[in-house]
């Protein structure tokens, strides 16, 4: 090749990386996200509407089994079977190298936040869904049961649902972004073990409800600990400055490499 050809050929090149489209945020893809996701929430809030205090009363009745215990049932067969299973392809299909461009790892970044922008506006959606749903149904039905429509939406759903996303995410990041390969994101980890930790949790307040503290004051000192670990989720701001900054670090790559290619 002519020293000629090779010249005009790394002035196309740079002229390409010159006009290349930055990085965006693919927002259709996160209000996507929202519309499916909140369709579904809005059609099972909607059954919990139509069927608890048609059915979800008293635990002990025959009704309660068919309208609440089979759909229990079901939806954390299918949730723990899919979890596993999503978990399990994202670590077994994993790369053993990752090589990437700036730009490719840039991009990866810009789907990150677009998923974070999803689940922005999903858990809001849930919490006014599911939890102010629950705190009502105490307030109303007094005391009852661990199995109450509320918790079956809330503690059987909504967080195991919560876990398995988190989880994927967890796992996807630490191996295939090459800046959390090699290191454990804190602030990821607790995000992750916020909801996790809400199930053992829930097993203590029932507990104790059953045995020594029937009020069900939302301050009461048995509630505290699911304050303490839905502060967990605060992990997601500590996480998104994790991305910023490699992200700030990304883009002074490529336009060093930019710079040495014209």
């Amino acid at each position: 090749m002519s020293s000629q050809s090779i010249t005009s050929t790394i002035q196309t090149s740079a002229a390409s990386t010159a006009t290349e489209e930055p990085a965006k945020i693919m927002w259709w893809l996160a209000l996507t996200i929202f519309v499916v996701a909140g369709t579904a929430l809005s059609l099972y809030r909607w059954y919990q509407q139509e069927y608890s205090f048609s059915y979800g009363l008293d635990y002990f009745e025959p009704e309660f089994q068919t309208y609440w215990m089979n759909l229990l049932y079901s939806q954390l067969t299918i949730i723990t079977l899919g979890g596993l299973a999503l978990v399990g392809s994202i670590w077994f299909t994993r790369p053993k190298e990752i090589d990437m461009t700036p730009r490719e790892e840039l991009d990866k970044y810009m789907l990150i936040l677009t998923l974070l922008a999803g689940i922005g506006l999903i858990a809001p959606t849930g919490i006014i869904l599911y939890m102010e749903a629950d705190a009502a149904w105490h307030q109303v039905t007094i005391r009852d049961t661990d199995f109450t429509p509320t918790h079956i939406g809330l503690f059987y759903f909504f967080i195991p649902l919560l876990i398995v996303a988190l989880s994927a995410a967890f796992v996807w990041v630490h191996t295939r972004m090459p800046d959390f390969v090699n290191r454990i994101s804190f602030p990821l980890a607790l995000m992750v073990a916020g909801p996790a930790l809400i199930m053992p949790n829930l097993g203590f307040n029932e507990w104790g409800h059953t045995f020594f503290y029937a009020e069900e004051l939302f301050a009461a000192p048995i509630h505290w600990g699911f304050v303490t670990l839905g502060w967990a989720l605060f992990g997601f701001g500590g996480f998104t400055i994790q991305i910023l900054n490699r992200m700030a670090k990304l883009m002074t790559l490529s336009k060093q490499e930019a710079s040495s290619t014209s």
